[in-house]
């Protein structure tokens, strides 16, 4: 799907076979690892990036009701914090359906509008710029297809301040809280200039029903996104994976206040991946680990983004305080 308007759009790509590349260490390395994982960037081709803005919609998963709600409430006040036209930076858009909220917010306060969406699929990237352009004249849109790694480096040496970064949705649950301090560092980095701004998703602590529904919904969509990387590994390394021989699994592990995805193989088998030219055995009852999300206290939050290197100036929560929306400048 090609952008209307050619002229107010622009892409980025990742060289496909680095992807490719990318994708067949990521699995050599994680299925022969004891215990085995995948990591959860690769839950995003095509089909992928489809299903889960599918599970956004589902009735389990509150968490884009919940940030909607906060941008609904506060985007405007989020735009006219800035004194000067700014560039909108968003790590990780998929469809970019909550983003429209703070890019009208952004336009109301500035004539024009670059938004950087970073993701690492394409399609999503091209389907999300139709939409945009056909509904706002006044934006232009750098799509940059690549790892938040990449992105970040392209943001660091081609955009200009100031800047508003978006990380939405809670991604930064996927990494392990050290993990996510060192992450995002390279973001503090990345943001050097004296205006510039991260606004940040992150999840809250809540019943574990609450939280294990989100991640495992009655029609099995997130279900369907989980084994889809079992689908993908067929399809792009030659796999041999039978999905009806594997399921999905969530549950919340209180103690490091996180969800765990697993994908779980029902029996013992061996499963070859011609391309890696390799046969990877699992035992009856064995998973693959698939992703986290940890979800955070509020009061532990100022603190996080303090070791980042990051200084906490505005909180915003929905009405059940179930989410929230963090805006911080880099500590100069």
């Amino acid at each position: 799907m090609t952008p209307p308007s050619t002229d107010r759009f622009t892409l980025i790509e990742t060289d496909a076979q680095v992807a490719l590349d990318t994708l067949a260490q990521d699995v050599a390395r994680g299925l022969t690892a004891a215990p085995k994982t995948l990591r959860c960037r690769h839950f995003y081709d095509q089909r992928g990036s489809a299903l889960f803005e599918a599970i956004c919609d589902l009735p389990e998963y509150y968490v884009t009701r919940a940030e909607r709600e906060i941008l609904l409430a506060h985007a405007g006040a989020i735009a006219t914090s800035f004194t000067e036209p700014v560039t909108l930076i968003e790590l990780g858009s998929g469809s970019a359906v909550k983003t429209r909220l703070l890019i009208e917010a952004l336009l109301a306060h500035q004539q024009k509008l670059l938004f950087v969406p970073v993701d690492i699929s394409q399609t999503a990237l091209e389907e999300s710029a139709v939409g945009l352009l056909g509904c706002y004249d006044e934006l232009e849109v750098l799509g940059v297809a690549a790892p938040y790694d990449v992105g970040l480096a392209h943001l660091h040496a081609h955009i200009t301040g100031p800047r508003l970064a978006l990380w939405l949705g809670s991604s930064v649950g996927n990494f392990a809280p050290g993990a996510a301090v060192a992450f995002l560092r390279d973001v503090a980095t990345a943001l050097d200039g004296e205006a510039d701004r991260l606004l940040i998703g992150m999840d809250l602590h809540k019943d574990r029903g609450v939280l294990e529904r989100a991640y495992d919904d009655a029609q099995g969509v997130t279900a369907d996104f989980n084994l889809n990387l079992l689908r993908r590994i067929n399809g792009e390394l030659g796999g041999r994976f039978d999905l009806a021989r594997f399921s999905h699994r969530a549950f919340y592990d209180e103690a490091r206040g996180r969800v765990e995805m697993h994908i779980v193989s029902k029996r013992a088998q061996t499963v070859a991946i011609d391309h890696l030219d390799l046969d990877i055995a699992f035992a009856d009852g064995e998973t693959i680990h698939t992703e986290n999300a940890y979800k955070y206290r509020i009061e532990s939050i100022p603190a996080l983004l303090a070791e980042a290197g990051f200084v906490l100036e505005r909180q915003f929560f929905d009405r059940q305080r179930r989410f929230s929306l963090n805006l911080a400048y880099p500590r100069r």
